[in-house]
């Protein structure tokens, strides 16, 4: 798969969508923002006991601590007496799937405000999605939000569901260094390695990253300047990892306790620990694990997560580095929400409130080499967090939020008022052109300056396709697909057309009545168009041996169920597509075929 970056064009178009429709209206003066917040108690996470100060914000920056600060003129005020001050704080570890709730990204960043979060890196974008995501994000009241680049081995954790536009598979040295220099082209901001296939007891093992594979990986990202966390949950894989020279593991090792072999080398490699316990509370944050108590699987759950808690203190008290992440967006794990819990469960491990609060800030930002934030210093980016009580005693009083700053700018509190683009549930719909591909770009990109992606059922037992263009007879391209289709009974192999790039903001086909594709195969296809918050609408395509041109007509789109979930079929709109997905079906284990070529609206 090819690694190009997409033009600018999409991405000028949704800027100016944004403008227009009044979602990027966020930047203001740098006076606006300027703040002096007086009185109140900091705890500046730099290992200074809390004390008595006054804060001055000034252009995104603290300009000044002190007793007795004098507000420059139009600068707004605070009293912050009887309150605390601290920064931001960090998520190092989430996911912004649309399979969670809320599932949309202005309102998973509004929990992320009102939690106190300023900072949280996202671990479930595919790189197309990170220019058109950060333009988003840009566009509204957020916090800073980074981009892990995901890599695994061939049906490891994270590569047993989508293809490897989302998550890399390398399986050799090889692999690893070319494909960190593939993904460094979208520049994201870290990566994330799934090198542990361990499942917890509770599924089949998915295949693990050897060690050469990982270091090469490693050695790359290095270069390239970019940290690499880990999904490492065993205590031999936290090993592994810490020889290949990781920067971080991004979950518990909870098969065992932490060892010595364990201890020293992740001190040798300075290997930090981001444990998100959040995830493996058997009861879940949201409480939704009760109903299972007294399964074979919840008392799995409870022996891995005693294992857990000990293992955070055990590498706490022998001095290696504790992060915050909670890989909130899965199940049972609500966004924000969750990161205040997992400072409650450090406490919980046998960390002081103290502590907590230094892994949830200071030596997050370590983690990820962001040295502008994490304390309240001069000249740090004004991320601060303001709240009744004093949590460096009680990691409780955390949960008291009055305010919330995000570079010097106040997201959270009274009388705030965020922009339109935080109520919206999307992006405004982008008008596009007919054709939607005729597979004649030499770069693999759609004619809508999109990449191709491909789509087929996933884990252990996976479909196995080869997706390419080829030569057609009397000239030009075609889009050729074959599969040997799992042993499920609902396998399926198809190709995912973006309509905008990323599949982030919508398409708005109102202007069209249907779609037209030339196609042959033997298979059995269908064209399923989906669409905002998992939206899908499929109709079958006739096809056989010979090529013929075959229209669909948007009314004969017929709403499918939600992905993994109940509810009403949806009904068909027309402003609120992202993808066209052809798919082909046939007997279990079968090998199934299918060309298409000029795809378009008419």
């Amino acid at each position: 798969m090819t690694a190009t970056v997409s033009r600018a064009r999409p991405l000028a178009l949704l800027t100016a969508l944004l403008l227009a429709s009044g979602q990027a209206c966020v930047v203001a003066s740098a006076a606006d923002n300027d703040v002096l917040i007086r009185n109140a108690m900091v705890f500046d996470a730099t290992g200074r006991a809390p004390y008595a100060a006054s804060v001055l914000v000034q252009d995104g920056r603290i300009a000044a601590i002190g007793a007795d600060l004098k507000a420059p003129a139009h600068t707004r005020q605070v009293d912050a007496r009887g309150q605390a001050l601290l920064p931001g704080l960090f998520d190092l570890h989430t996911h912004w799937t649309p399979n969670a709730e809320p599932a949309t990204l202005p309102q998973i960043a509004n929990r992320y405000l009102a939690a106190g979060v300023t900072t949280v890196s996202d671990f479930h974008q595919p790189p197309e999605a990170y220019a058109p995501r950060r333009a988003w994000l840009q566009s509204i009241a957020a916090p800073d939000v980074k981009f892990a680049a995901r890599m695994s081995t061939p049906l490891g954790h994270g590569a047993d569901w989508g293809d490897e536009n989302t998550t890399r598979w390398v399986n050799s040295p090889e692999a690893a260094t070319a494909a960190v220099k593939q993904v460094a082209a979208y520049k994201p901001d870290f990566i994330k390695a799934f090198t542990d296939g361990w499942r917890y007891s509770n599924a089949a093992d998915n295949s693990s990253m050897d060690e050469e594979t990982l270091a090469a990986l490693v050695k790359e990202a290095h270069r390239q300047q970019l940290r690499v966390f880990t999904h490492t949950v065993m205590v031999k894989r936290g090993k592994t990892a810490a020889r290949a020279g990781v920067d971080a593991l991004a979950h518990s090792v909870q098969d065992g306790p932490a060892d010595a072999e364990l201890i020293a080398l992740m001190k040798q490699h300075g290997t930090r620990y981001s444990p998100s316990l959040a995830v493996y509370l058997p009861e879940r944050v949201d409480g939704s694990g009760k109903a299972r108590a007294g399964t074979e699987a919840y008392r799995q759950r409870e022996a891995n997560f005693a294992n857990a808690l000990r293992n955070v203190k055990t590498l706490h008290d022998a001095g290696i580095p504790i992060v915050l992440g909670t890989d909130a967006g899965m199940t049972g794990t609500p966004h924000g929400a969750s990161t205040l819990r997992e400072l409650e469960l450090f406490v919980q491990a046998g960390l002081t409130p103290t502590e907590a609060l230094l892994a949830g800030t200071r030596a997050s930002a370590e983690a990820l080499a962001l040295d502008d934030r994490g304390s309240i210093e001069v000249g740090k980016r004004a991320d601060l967090l303001l709240v009744t009580g004093k949590p460096w005693e009680r990691i409780g009083d955390i949960r008291n939020t009055q305010q919330v700053y995000v570079a010097g700018r106040q997201v959270v509190g009274k009388g705030v008022q965020l922009p339109a683009g935080n109520r919206a549930a999307s992006l405004p719909p982008l008008r596009i052109g007919a054709l939607v591909d005729d597979f004649e770009r030499a770069d693999q990109r759609t004619a809508l300056d999109t990449l191709r992606n491909d789509d087929a059922d996933g884990g252990n037992d996976r479909t196995v396709q080869v997706t390419d263009v080829i030569d057609r007879d009397g000239g030009g391209k075609a889009l050729s697909m074959q599969a040997r289709l799992s042993s499920k009974d609902d396998a399926y192999a198809g190709v995912i057309l973006p309509l905008t790039r990323g599949s982030v903001a919508p398409a708005d086909l109102r202007g069209w009545k249907g779609v037209r594709v030339e196609v042959r195969g033997d298979a059995t296809l269908r064209l399923e168009a989906r669409g905002l918050q998992g939206r899908r609408w499929a109709a079958p395509v006739a096809a056989n041996g010979r090529w013929q041109t075959v229209e669909i007509p948007f009314r004969a789109l017929q709403g499918q169920p939600p992905y993994r979930a109940k509810g009403p079929l949806p009904a068909w709109r027309g402003d609120d597509v992202q993808q066209l997905v052809f798919t082909g079906t046939g007997d279990a284990g079968a090998k199934i075929w299918f060309e298409i070529d000029n795809v378009r609206f008419y």
